[in-house]
């Protein structure tokens, strides 16, 4: 594909309430690259980082391709074809195997140097997000649900070397989203969006041990997990609006609005920062040094379609896949430098 470069600039907008960013100051995040990916059509889903291979891969979902990109340059290198409908991607540092999920077609083991395909996993249709345990060595998927016409979802624990399946939850709901789990404990925090609930679940003995009401908003999407302030930050959709809650209790703590039609969510736990891209064409900047008082930084224009992303923390770069949707838009890859 052609590598297009283009001026960088960033738009930022004052939010009532929000840490004041003033004219002299350096804004959050500069555009610095952008790769279009023509001919491309629908949405991508989720990015991953091979950093002994110098990769960074895309899940094309509507495309049915995995997307190649040189970790470096940004450069597109390859397209890999064979999927359905692709959605989370796991790399695991010196294994010579990763996992694509697939919503259509189960889910894929393939040769991490030449993508090629080695093998697959038999799951509950409607595989799509997942989460990894790198202790434990469990990989888990989210199946079923309304896209593939269930009115039940399920996680399902799998071993990432062998394809087994170590435990399964049926949850009585349609819909369910992403999940965090918990780096120093046994918990997973998981997204009931057609119920409006965090459900939380014992990964040792594969349990559901609470379920905490989502409020004041509805369609809970993404989560991330600050282990150290005991504290989830939720992404929902309707309206768009970042929820805190208590990691202990479930109790809601506070809330700000977020960009509409986020896919994603990314969380730098050491700059206490909360990225939120949104479809609409903005990313939302929050600072979480005090997460019982959540300040929006700012809000940064992107692009239409761009709501799922890459934080490269250690190279101070965030990524962001523009879908094109519906619409005639370009895809695009846009690399941010983040200040």
């Amino acid at each position: 594909m052609k590598l297009a470069l283009k001026t960088a600039f960033a738009v930022v907008i004052a939010i009532p309430g929000a840490v004041a960013v003033g004219a002299q100051d350096r804004q959050p995040l500069e555009l610095v690259q952008t790769v279009n990916l023509p001919g491309y059509s629908g949405d991508f889903d989720h990015f991953a980082v091979d950093r002994s291979r110098g990769r960074i891969l895309l899940a094309a979902e509507d495309h049915a391709t995995l997307e190649i990109f040189d970790l470096k340059t940004g450069a597109h290198l390859r397209t890999v074809s064979g999927f359905g409908a692709p959605h989370s991607i796991l790399v695991r540092p010196g294994a010579p195997t990763i996992l694509v999920t697939d919503s259509d077609k189960m889910t894929h083991i393939l040769d991490a140097d030449t993508y090629a395909q080695k093998g697959s996993v038999t799951l509950t249709p409607g595989a799509d997000s997942a989460a990894y345990d790198a202790k434990s060595n469990i990989y888990y998927v989210v199946t079923g649900g309304k896209d593939v016409d269930m009115k039940t979802c399920y996680i399902e624990a799998i071993n990432p070397d062998t394809g087994a399946e170590l435990g399964k939850i049926e949850f009585q709901d349609n819909h369910v989203e992403a999940m965090a789990l918990e780096p120093n404990g046994n918990r997973l925090f998981i997204n009931l969006a057609q119920t409006n609930k965090i459900a939380v679940v014992d990964r040792t003995k594969m349990t559901v041990i609470a379920t905490w009401p989502v409020a004041p908003a509805r369609q809970n999407a993404m989560v991330a997990f600050d282990e150290v302030s005991h504290r989830l930050y939720i992404i929902c959709r309707d309206p768009g609006m970042v929820v805190v809650m208590n990691s202990d209790t479930g109790a809601v703590t506070n809330n700000l609005p977020a960009p509409l039609r986020a896919d994603d969510l990314l969380f730098d736990r050491t700059a206490h920062r909360l990225y939120v891209p949104g479809g609409e064409g903005f990313v939302g900047i929050y600072d979480t040094s005090n997460p019982d008082n959540l300040k929006q930084v700012a809000r940064v224009k992107t692009a239409p379609g761009a709501k799922t992303g890459l934080l490269l923390s250690e190279s101070g770069k965030l990524l962001l896949a523009a879908s094109p949707g519906e619409t005639k838009n370009i895809a695009a890859v846009m690399t941010f430098a983040i200040h």
